[in-house]
C-alpha cells in the first residue's frame, strides 16, 4: 500500500488493505497525481546532482550493481596506510614481547621461547618494503675483493645499515664465498651443488623475493669455439673442472690444477699463461683448465665468457646463495641430504631468512650452545620459520657467524662477542632521497 499526504491529510491509493478495498476520494485525485510528480520530480533531479557531484569531487564514492569507483589515494598516502597496517600487524603478532620500530617498515623482535623445556632465544627482524620505499635490501661483501673478512658492524657501516645479518657460507681460511653471490646486477661466484638461493627482484619500484636452487650455465666462446666452464670464483673441487677467476677474486690467480694450467685473457685474447700462479688482469679475466683446452683456445681470438641463470631467476639484482631449504610452497621441506649439508646438522645457533605471501621479509637468528639458549636443529628451525608465515625460507651460515645487528649494534649473543668475521651479509639500509630543487 502506497501512502500520499497532501495539505497535511493522508489518504490510501485505491487497491486492498487486509482483503479490504479502499478507493481515494474523488476530489482528491488531482493533489495525489501533483504529488506523485513533484516526488519524481525530486528523485530525478537529486540523481543528477548527486552524479555531477561524484564526478567533479572524487572523494565522493559512487556505488552501484557493477562497481565501486574509490577516492583517489596518493602513493605518499598509500604508503602511509600501509605503514599503520605494518605496525597494527606485528603488534598483533608479537604481544607482550620486546618490540621496536628502527624505521618505517622494520621492525626488530626480541624474544625466548622453549623447545622441549629448553630456552631458545630468538631475535627477528621483519620488513615491509611496500611501507616505505627507501628501504634498500641487498648482500655486501666485507671488502673490496672476495678474499676478505670482516664483523658485521664494519660491513653494515658501509652503507649505513638499520639491521644487518650474516649470509652465505664461506671458506674460513680466505674469507671467499662458497656458492652464488650477485650483487648489483654482477656474478662474483658461482654455487656449490646447485644449493638454494635467494633472489631480490626490483621492478617498477616494487620488490619482491624468490627463492629456488641456483644453477648457472657457463660458457667460453671464441671465434672458432665454445666451451663449457664449471664455476666462477670458486676453488676447484676437480682437475678437469675450467673455472673463470675475475679481479673480484684478488690480485694472484689459484696455482693451475694438475696437468692444467691458467691463462690471462684481455681484449678477446689469451695475453700469458703459467702452469703456477698468475696475475689477474684489472680489465680481464684468468681461465683456469686442463692444458689440452687452453693451448687450442691460446690461437683463437674473440675470446669471452656468458653465464645464464634459470629463469625463476630472471630480473633478479642479487643472489645469495645458501641452503637448504626449510619451507618451501608453504610447507616444512629441509633437503639436508641433496644439498649435501650432513655436517650442519644437530642443534646450533642459526641464521635463517624467508619471506611471505605478501613479500614481506623475514630474516632470523637463534642463539646456541649456551644454557640460556641451547640452538635448535634444521628441522626445528624450519617450523619456527614456517611458524612467523614464511611460505619460503632457507638457511644461512650459522655456528660461530650468526649474529644479526640493529641499530648500530649486535642484538643477538654470538659466543665471541659482536660476532667472529664473516665473508658477506645482507643488509638493510634506508637510501637517502634525493631533494628537490
Amino acid at each position: 500500500m502506497s501512502t500520499a499526504e497532501v495539505t497535511g491529510q493522508s489518504y490510501h491509493v485505491s487497491g486492498h488493505l487486509d482483503g479490504i478495498k479502499q478507493k481515494v476520494p474523488p476530489n482528491s485525485v488531482y493533489q495525489v497525481i501533483l504529488t506523485t510528480i513533484v516526488t519524481l520530480c525530486i528523485t530525478v533531479t537529486s540523481g543528477v546532482c548527486s552524479k555531477a557531484l561524484s564526478s567533479s569531487h572524487p572523494i565522493f564514492i559512487e556505488k552501484n550493481q557493477s562497481a565501486t569507483k574509490l577516492a583517489y589515494i596518493s602513493p605518499i598516502q598509500q604508503e602511509a596506510l600501509n605503514q599503520h597496517k605494518f605496525v597494527e600487524r606485528i603488534n598483533k603478532k608479537y604481544p607482550i614481547q620486546s618490540l621496536s620500530y628502527p624505521t618505517k617498515g622494520v621492525a626488530h623482535v626480541k624474544m625466548t621461547r622453549y623447545i622441549n623445556s629448553k630456552p631458545v632465544k630468538i631475535n627477528i627482524v621483519e620488513i615491509d618494503k611496500s611501507a616505505n620505499h627507501l628501504l634498500n635490501i641487498q648482500p655486501q661483501i666485507a671488502g673490496e675483493k672476495l678474499n676478505s673478512r670482516a664483523q658485521i658492524r664494519t660491513i653494515a657501516q658501509k652503507n649505513n645499515s638499520i639491521a644487518a645479518i650474516n649470509a652465505g657460507y664461506f671458506k674460513p681460511q680466505t674469507g671467499v664465498p662458497l656458492g652464488a653471490l650477485m650483487i648489483n646486477n654482477e656474478i662474483l661466484t658461482g654455487p656449490i651443488y646447485n644449493r638454494v638461493g635467494i633472489g631480490i627482484i626490483d621492478d617498477n619500484n616494487q620488490t619482491r623475493f624468490v627463492m629456488d636452487k641456483v644453477t648457472m650455465d657457463i660458457t667460453i666462446s671464441s671465434n672458432k669455439s665454445i666451451l663449457k666452464a664449471d664455476n666462477i670464483n670458486q676453488p676447484r673441487m676437480l682437475s678437469t673442472y675450467t673455472i673463470i677467476y675475475t679481479p673480484h677474486w684478488g690480485k694472484m690467480s689459484p696455482m693451475a690444477p694438475k696437468y692444467g694450467k691458467v691463462a690471462a685473457v684481455r681484449n678477446g685474447r689469451i695475453i700469458a699463461m703459467s702452469a703456477n700462479q698468475i696475475a689477474i688482469p684489472q680489465d680481464g679475466y684468468v681461465i683456469s683448465a686442463p692444458a689440452k683446452i687452453l693451448d687450442k683456445l691460446a690461437l683463437e681470438r674473440n675470446i669471452q665468457y656468458d653465464i645464464k641463470l634459470p629463469e625463476s631467476f630472471k630480473g633478479a639484482k642479487h643472489i645469495i646463495g645458501a641452503g637448504p631449504y626449510l619451507v618451501k610452497n608453504g610447507e616444512v621441506f629441509v633437503d639436508i641430504t641433496a644439498q649435501k649439508f650432513g655436517s650442519i646438522t644437530g642443534r646450533n645457533p642459526r641464521s635463517a631468512i624467508g619471506y611471505n605471501e605478501n613479500n614481506e621479509l623475514i630474516i632470523v637468528t637463534i642463539d646456541g650452545r649456551e644454557e640460556s639458549s641451547v640452538g635448535v636443529t634444521l628441522t626445528e628451525l624450519a617450523h619456527i620459520m614456517k611458524g612467523l608465515g614464511c611460505t619460503y625460507a632457507m638457511n644461512f651460515d650459522g655456528g660461530g657467524s650468526s649474529v644479526m645487528y640493529v641499530n648500530g649494534k649486535v642484538t643477538n649473543s654470538p659466543a665471541q662477542k659482536d660476532g667472529i668475521s664473516i665473508s658477506n651479509a645482507l643488509t638493510i639500509s634506508e637510501i637517502q632521497e634525493e631533494s628537490q630543487t
